[in-house]
């Protein structure tokens, strides 16, 4: 049974019938209401936790290696991806110390440069690699046809990517149309397969930022698990608010949620705005607080960050120095 089969079929048990639109709109709306107010506190409250000096170090590598290096410009060329592997495989060159990142993020025309930079390092993070996420679907809006969205996760899978992080139909999601947007990820967590039966991991992207309420965010996660998406995550970084800590929070919640329900662990993927380590350690706090610090691993927690390394970086010479350095002892790519 392929893993598009076992998503299909854990979703017929935990929805009890098809999963068509008046199905899915009876699960979906029949989940609890979101408590803004009480969401927003707990937040905040955890945003309050501090790490003491000796988990700091833990913490700062800990990020590192969770993060997911991104570069998704349209004037993005070979010599730039180039650079930011180089700068993924070794983070810091003034410190050998200093953990890899998870993956390199590009459109799916740069993974054949990415694949072709990591040479040897290319392979799973939890392993010790270094991942080539691509993002698919027509990203980032998500407005072409399924058709064209199958063909753009194909290439990207064909030339090497082992993740695919996929933007959902926000337009039928929020006409109510659940029903397409389950059947479009079934079908894009399809075209992730590869010849040899293994497949790329798929990455639901919510665009939280259009989708309006809480509670909306809460059923587009839901239906991101049903559908058989391995990640859930936030935004697309082009779409103000991207991820925020609340949100996260919330999606946070549903996925303890749908491991309880089901025994299956899905990953979460925060992504756009997050520059800050101080910020980036209120993010693992989150973690450790909601599913446990279980999650802290590549394949489970990952932030989607270009300028959020360089301040990890600074922070963890700062420890080691005793003092800041300038932000030319980093790169800026």
């Amino acid at each position: 049974m392929t893993t598009t089969e076992l998503a299909r079929r854990t979703a017929l048990e935990v929805l009890g019938g098809e999963p068509d639109d008046l199905t899915l709109r009876r699960f979906l709306h029949g989940l609890p209401g979101v408590d803004a107010v009480g969401l927003e506190q707990r937040s905040a409250a955890l945003g309050t936790r501090s790490i003491k000096t000796t988990s700091k170090a833990w913490a700062l590598d800990t990020i590192v290696r969770l993060i997911d290096l991104t570069t998704l410009e349209g004037a993005d060329t070979p010599g730039k991806v180039r650079s930011l592997v180089s700068k993924a495989k070794l983070p810091d060159a003034s410190d050998p110390s200093c953990p890899s990142v998870a993956a390199v993020c590009v459109y799916g025309d740069m993974v054949p440069y990415a694949v072709e930079a990591l040479g040897a390092r290319h392979g799973d993070p939890d392993d010790g690699g270094i991942s080539v996420a691509a993002v698919a679907t027509a990203f980032p809006s998500g407005r072409a046809s399924l058709a064209v969205k199958l063909a753009d996760t194909r290439d990207a899978v064909e030339a090497g990517a082992d993740e695919i992080d996929m933007v959902i139909d926000r337009g039928a999601f929020l006409s109510g149309r659940y029903g397409q947007v389950f059947e479009q990820i079934v079908a894009v967590k399809d075209a992730c397969r590869r010849g040899d039966g293994t497949s790329a991991s798929l990455k639901i992207i919510l665009e939280t930022g259009e989708l309006n309420t809480y509670d909306n965010i809460k059923r587009a996660s839901w239906l991101g698990m049903l559908a058989g998406g391995d990640f859930i995550k936030t935004s697309t970084g082009k779409v103000a608010p991207a991820a925020t800590l609340p949100v996260t929070l919330l999606m946070l919640e549903a996925v303890r949620d749908w491991h309880r329900l089901t025994g299956e662990k899905i990953g979460v993927k925060p992504a756009g705005g997050i520059r800050s380590s101080k910020d980036a350690v209120k993010y693992l706090v989150h973690v450790a607080e909601t599913v446990g610090e279980e999650w802290l691993q590549p394949h489970l927690f990952r932030f989607g960050a270009s300028s959020l390394l360089n301040d990890v970086l600074l922070q963890r010479q700062k420890l080691t120095t005793g003092h800041y350095s300038g932000p030319d002892y980093v790169t800026i790519d």
